[in-house]
């Protein structure tokens, strides 16, 4: 059996898929206490909600901040305990609540600060489900990786951005912010 072909059978035994988008590979993973996880190569995490007993897996995986995007009165949400949880395992947390229906752009000011800063690299980012996860990575590689607006948008689709508002707002933000 060839070693791709072994590689693959492993990867969909332990849960894991892989997709291509615009030249960086996403890992998909099957995490405990993690909504949609998904790996860009050793740069950020995207996922949906976490659990806080999920926060020390998020450490062990060598993350160094948690950046949260879900504001504190959505269901099944407490920022308190993700938070304490983050501290108890000595890991940076920054909460930056973007509510789908009514975007906030300093959300993103303080998402782009997060990500950017060296001593929060790699970054896990979450959300809900991904979407607005996604689509703040996409509006990272626009203005800090120098990306295309098609290719960051491309990977965020392949990543979770699956709702028209958040590409709408994504697009929107790129437009008024480019130089």
């Amino acid at each position: 059996m060839k070693s791709s072909t072994r590689s693959l059978l492993v990867a969909v035994a332990l849960g894991i898929s892989a997709v291509s988008a615009s030249a960086q590979d996403i890992v998909k993973e099957e995490v405990a206490g993690i909504v949609n996880f998904a790996r860009i190569d050793t740069t950020v995490a995207i996922a949906g909600a976490i659990k806080p007993e999920a926060v020390a897996e998020v450490k062990q995986r060598g993350y160094k901040v948690i950046i949260n995007l879900q504001a504190p009165e959505e269901r099944d949400v407490d920022v308190v305990a993700e938070a304490a949880a983050a501290q108890a395992a000595g890991i940076n947390y920054v909460h930056a609540p973007l509510s789908m229906t009514a975007t906030d752009p300093t959300a993103v000011d303080r998402f782009l600060a997060a990500v950017t800063d060296p001593a929060n690299q790699p970054a896990f980012v979450h959300c809900t489900h991904g979407v607005r996860a996604s689509g703040l990575w996409a509006i990272k590689r626009v203005l800090v990786d120098k990306w295309d607006v098609d290719r960051a948008t491309t990977e965020a689709e392949a990543l979770w951005m699956a709702s028209p508002p958040m590409k709408k707002f994504v697009l929107a933000y790129l437009q008024d912010h480019q130089k």
